[in-house]
């Protein structure tokens, strides 16, 4: 398709997407579900899995492959301005006293299912045809450990903001330990795909472009965005453009090291002065965007995805056992960890029940695989699958925490309090 066909066709695919993510978010939300789940689930809808199922030549019509890429970078416009937002919320919510308790959490948070998703994927080698010719079977293993080992940090934060949570010590310390967690796990996938690629480089670039990169950020750039900020005679025009043009470097640059984007623009966040006009500023950045080019991505992942793939008994055993792994790994661990470090019981099972969502990050994760070679249909619609049930069951169980200790305290019985700071932690 030449560009002049691809504009009207992005277009008229931007509308379907948009409205059916609008018609599934109100649909989810009337059983507790946060938007982002239902531009989940919008997503797996408009793949091939439902409507590429029911109506092909319309599936086609609407999504050439030709228009592939585009949804993809808009996807990524959406996912920087998300990061963004969380970066900045990150820094504002984040307490004293989170830091060696964080650690211990997200520790726990990917070393617990990264070993469950290894030793799953040995005992299906030669059972379940989940491996793609060629990859071996440790890249595939530690490629399916990493998928469980991620936390969807954005999706956390969004979480955590819509339910108000945002000031109380689980969601702190949730943030802290999330933000840990999926920097591990992005390092830990960069060795994957080294590994996968029989060189070093990418790995190297990654360390080595990240420990560049927070100095540089750090020293000049948050000297920067603070000018940026409070520099006189500057019009609100001009600090949206600055704004988005660090934004959008830092984007740049983690990508290019292979640390992805998602995590330039978390860090420029984090960067960004505490002001009013930082939040007006981080507002409008994040305001249409997240609105218009975050469904893109979950449409992307969702035209990635064929549950098709579960006619097959052992692809479907395979996949439960790596739901039921997914999350006895990250919510055992981290509630383990958190209980460890002296958080009280409330605290800890809440920290667990958020941890346990992957989201957006596995999503981004599984597309990364699949791009790369190492991910086939099956592993990949597998995969989603914990992304989708993971990430669903976080609000109910949020929801069941939060009444089963009203009830305790309205029969009088100690509930404990979730926002006890133990001493040391």
């Amino acid at each position: 398709m030449t560009p002049t066909e691809l504009a009207p066709a992005f277009f008229i695919a931007a509308v379907v997407i948009l409205l059916v993510c609008r018609l599934v978010v109100l649909v989810a939300g009337r059983f507790g579900q946060p938007p982002v789940v239902g531009e989940m689930i919008a997503g797996v809808v408009l793949g091939p899995s439902l409507f590429g199922l029911v109506a092909p030549d319309a599936s086609d019509a609407v999504f050439p492959p030709e228009l592939t890429p585009m949804l993809y970078v808009a996807g990524q416009i959406g996912l920087v301005a998300l990061m963004f937002h969380a970066g900045y919320a990150f820094r504002a919510h984040a307490g004293r006293g989170l830091a060696g308790t964080a650690v211990a959490v997200s520790s726990a948070g990917v070393v617990v299912p990264l070993l469950l998703g290894v030793g799953l994927t040995f005992a299906a080698h030669g059972r379940v045809d989940i491996f793609v010719p060629g990859v071996s079977v440790w890249v595939t293993a530690a490629f399916v450990g990493v998928a469980l080992a991620i936390t969807a940090f954005p999706m956390l934060a969004r979480i955590i903001t819509e339910r108000g949570l945002s000031g109380t010590r689980h969601g702190s310390l949730s943030l802290a330990s999330g933000a840990t967690d999926d920097a591990a796990a992005w390092l830990l996938l960069a060795g994957v795909l080294s590994v996968a690629s029989e060189k070093t480089g990418p790995v190297i670039k990654a360390l080595g472009g990240s420990l560049l990169f927070v100095a540089v950020l750090f020293l000049l750039g948050r000297r920067l965005l603070a000018w940026i900020v409070t520099r006189p005679g500057l019009s609100d025009e001009t600090r949206l453009l600055f704004t988005v043009a660090v934004l959008f470097c830092g984007a740049w640059f983690t990508d290019t090291i292979q640390l992805y984007a998602v995590f330039g623009a978390f860090c420029v966040g984090l960067a960004m002065p505490r002001h009013e006009t930082s939040e007006r500023l981080v507002r409008t950045v994040q305001g249409v965007t997240q609105v218009v080019f975050v469904p893109m991505f979950f449409t992307y992942s969702g035209l990635n995805t064929r549950f098709d793939v579960f006619t097959d008994p052992a692809v479907m055993v395979f996949g439960a056992a790596c739901v039921v792994l997914a999350a006895l790994g990250k919510f055992g661990g981290c509630w383990a960890a958190a209980r460890l470090c002296g958080e009280p019981g409330p605290v800890a099972v809440r920290v667990g029940a958020l941890m346990n969502a992957r989201g957006l990050m596995q999503l981004i994760a599984l597309n990364i695989g699949l791009s790369a070679g190492i991910v086939g249909d099956e592993l990949f619609a597998a995969l989603v699958l914990v992304a989708l049930v993971t990430t669903v069951m976080t609000a109910p169980v949020l929801s069941w925490l939060d009444r089963r200790d009203a009830g305790s305290r309205t029969a009088g019985e100690p509930a404990g309090s979730a926002e006890t700071v133990p001493a040391g932690s």
